[in-house]
C-alpha cells in the first residue's frame, strides 16, 4: 500500500469518511497467477514472476487497496511447512499440506518450529527482502505481518474433521496443540515485524473459527487469538469467510478493527452484531457474482450492497473473502465503476 492508501485505511478504521468509498481486495495464489498469465507453481517459485504479477495488479487497478499487498506466500503450506508437513505443489493447482498428526495423543509430540530457519519461512522472508527496494520504488511499503490463525494451522496439521472432533472428545491435547501453534505464530509475527520496520498491521486468516459454535470458540479460539492480537499496531485485520454470527461479537474485544467476512451475514448484520466497532471489508458474493457473473451482474451486486447498507462508515467495498479464481479484469473494472457511480 502507498502512504496515501495506508492513511486512508487508518481514517476508515477511525470511522472517518473517504471519498470515493474505498475498494479493497485480498489477492494471493488462488487468483493472481492465472490472471497474470502464469501457472501457480511458477508464481510461487520465481521471485521475479511473483513480483511482476503483483506489480501488474497494482498498475492495472491503481485505486484498489490490495491487502496485505505483495503477499509473500506459498498458499496454505507456509506455516504447516515449518512443522515438517509434506507439501505438494501441483503445476497449476493450489498447494496442499499433508497432515502429520494421526491421533489426538500425538498433539503433545508436536514441537514448536524455529521461525528463523524452519520450512518455507526463510524463503517467504527472503522473497520480501529481495523485493523490498522494488516495492518501495513503486511508492508502496510492506505493511502487514501475515499468517493463518491458530485453529487453521492446527487443522492443517491434524485434518479439519479430525481436529474439530477432537476438541469435543480430547480437549486437553487440543489445547496443548493450540498452545504450541500460538507460541510459534507469536514469534513468527514478531520476526516479520523485526525484519521489516514498515510493518504496522497484523493480518490473520482463520476460517476454522466459523466451523465451531460460540462455546467452543470462547474456549478454543478466543484466548489464543487474544494473545496474537495483543500488540499496539494500529491495524488488526482478521479474515474468516466461514459463518461469523457466533463469534463476531468477540472480535472487537480482541482488538480486531478490520474484518473480511464471507457472505453468510450481511454487512448490516455484522455491524449490528459487533456493535459497529469493526471496519468491514466485503461483501459481494465472490464465486457466483465476481467470478462467474457478467459485468452487469457485478454492477448490480455492488449497487445492492450500497442499497442494503445504510451506514457506509467503516466500510471498504470488496467481495466476501479473498479474490476467487477466474475473476476477470472486466468484472473488477465493473466493480470499481459501480462503486464510483453509487458513492
Amino acid at each position: 500500500m502507498t502512504d496515501k492508501q495506508w492513511n486512508g485505511l487508518l481514517a476508515v478504521l477511525r470511522g472517518g469518511t473517504v471519498r470515493p468509498l474505498p475498494t479493497g481486495f485480498i489477492i494471493d495464489c488462488p487468483w493472481l497467477p492465472n490472471w497474470a498469465g502464469l501457472e501457480i507453481v511458477d508464481y510461487l517459485s520465481s521471485e521475479n514472476a511473483w513480483f511482476e504479477a503483483n506489480k501488474k495488479a497494482i498498475e492495472t487497478f491503481p485505486d484498489v487497496w490490495f491487502l496485505p499487498g505483495f503477499w509473500s506466500e506459498f498458499g496454505m503450506c507456509t506455516e504447516p511447512s515449518a512443522f515438517g508437513t509434506r507439501c505438494q505443489f501441483p503445476r497449476n493447482e493450489f498447494p496442499y499440506a499433508e497432515k502429520i498428526i494421526t491421533s489426538p495423543d500425538q498433539a503433545a509430540d508436536v514441537k514448536e518450529p524455529d521461525v528463523s530457519s524452519d520450512g518455507l519461512l526463510p524463503f517467504m522472508l527472503g522473497r520480501l527482502k529481495w523485493a523490498r527496494p522494488r516495492i518501495e520504488a513503486m511508492g508502496h511499503k510492506i505493511r502487514f505481518s501475515v499468517s493463518r490463525g491458530p485453529l487453521n494451522v492446527a487443522s492443517f496439521l491434524m485434518g479439519t474433521t479430525e481436529f474439530l472432533m477432537a476438541i469435543k472428545t480430547d480437549p486437553a491435547p487440543m489445547h496443548r496443540l493450540l498452545r504450541t501453534v500460538t507460541d510459534f505464530l507469536k514469534k513468527w509475527h514478531a520476526l516479520q515485524r523485526e525484519t521489516f520496520p514498515t510493518i504496522q498491521g497484523i493480518m490473520m486468516l482463520d476460517d476454522i473459527v466459523g466451523f465451531v459454535g460460540e462455546e467452543d470458540f470462547a474456549e478454543f479460539g478466543l484466548p489464543y487469538l487474544r494473545e496474537l492480537y495483543a500488540t499496539d499496531l494500529p491495524v488488526k485485520f482478521f479474515h474468516n469467510d466461514a459463518p461469523c454470527a457466533k463469534s463476531v461479537k468477540y472480535y472487537p474485544e480482541l482488538g480486531i478493527n478490520l474484518f473480511n467476512p464471507g457472505i453468510q451475514s450481511s454487512v448490516s448484520e455484522i455491524k449490528q452484531l459487533s456493535g459497529n466497532r469493526l471496519t468491514i471489508l466485503g461483501n459481494v458474493p465472490p464465486r457466483d457474482v465476481l467470478a462467474a457473473g457478467t459485468p452487469d451482474d457485478v454492477r448490480a451486486a455492488v449497487k445492492k450492497q450500497f442499497a442494503d447498507t445504510r451506514d457506509h462508515s467503516r466500510l471498504i467495498l470488496s467481495c466476501g473473502g479473498g479474490m476467487p479464481p477466474a475473476v476477470s479484469t472486466a468484472n473488477i473494472k465493473a466493480f470499481l465503476d459501480a462503486v464510483r457511480e453509487s458513492a
